[in-house]
């Protein structure tokens, strides 16, 4: 697909420019997106972020470089970024297993990472139920927290903000929805760097969807008129929905004319009888056009 092609592009571009300063602007024109997009597309058909990336393909590089014994461990760290040796042994250390001096010597191992490229992989043609939807300016308006960044498992410090939540909480939130989606939802925003590796920290925010004020002692976060993309998520809870938010990354975006913008990401649940497994969930993400080629 053109996205792909065009990241590829861009993934061409950063390998040229390993022993230099990458210019993330400069890779996103060429892949005709936005700076926002293209890392975001990267950290989620690559599994690390744009920045581990680079870091693992300029240790890489250095390995091979080392085996040039003419060649300083200083000329070879300032080359690949790094502004002092201590710097660059501990980063190479941390990677290799080894430091650079020893990775000179014959017969002790060390790890490649290859240049990477994206394919579109066909895996059968399952349906994705999406809609795009027009919203003007509204906030979302509730409880807000710092938290840290986990996939698997329940994340203790998000089930602690819903266990804050008592009857007559619940009953404000709702009052204050009057925009889809309504009633209560979940977003999250302003992802650390290292997101794919599960590092680093959101804001997380439970809450309504508003036009409204926002009463005293409540977060907000204001949202801009925008297009969203809402994918449908219908299954065993939390299975369907981690299936569902790794396929619009994978499948819906590489195939779409649609690219990421800044934003939070919201996720709403329909309200349901416990004793069913079945859960119905939407995936609100902020979108635009493709720029084109």
């Amino acid at each position: 697909m053109d996205l792909l092609q065009n990241m590829n592009r861009a993934m061409n571009y950063i390998e040229e420019h390993l022993a230099e300063e990458v210019d993330f602007k400069e890779a996103a024109k060429l892949s005709y997106c936005s700076e926002y997009h293209f890392k975001r597309m990267f950290s989620f058909l690559a599994g690390v972020s744009l920045s581990e990336y680079i870091r693992r393909r300029r240790l890489t590089l250095a390995a091979f470089d080392l085996k040039d014994h003419s060649a300083k461990v200083i000329e070879i760290a300032i080359k690949y970024g790094y502004s002092s040796p201590d710097s660059f042994t501990r980063a190479f250390q941390q990677l290799h297993g080894i430091t650079p001096s020893e990775a000179r010597s014959h017969g002790h191992a060390l790890k490649a990472y290859p240049p990477m490229t994206f394919h579109l992989s066909i895996k059968g043609g399952t349906e994705m139920n999406y809609r795009i939807e027009e919203k003007e300016a509204f906030r979302i308006v509730g409880l807000k927290k710092r938290v840290p960044i986990i996939f698997n498992g329940v994340n203790p410090e998000i089930a602690a903000m819903w266990k804050s939540l008592n009857e007559e909480k619940i009953m404000k939130l709702k009052s204050l929805s009057d925009t889809e989606p309504f009633g209560l939802i979940s977003a999250s925003a302003n992802f650390s760097e290292g997101r794919m590796e599960e590092k680093g920290e959101l804001d997380h925010y439970i809450g309504a969807a508003t036009t409204k004020e926002c009463p005293a002692g409540m977060a907000s976060l204001e949202i801009p008129a925008t297009s969203w993309a809402v994918f449908e998520a219908v299954g065993p809870f939390p299975e369907t929905l981690q299936n569902v938010w790794g396929r619009i990354y994978s499948e819906w975006f590489p195939s779409s004319s649609y690219q990421q913008i800044e934003g939070p990401e919201i996720l709403w649940n329909e309200s349901k009888d416990t004793a069913s497994p079945a859960f119905r969930s939407e995936i609100w993400i902020p979108v635009a056009k493709n720029r084109t080629p």
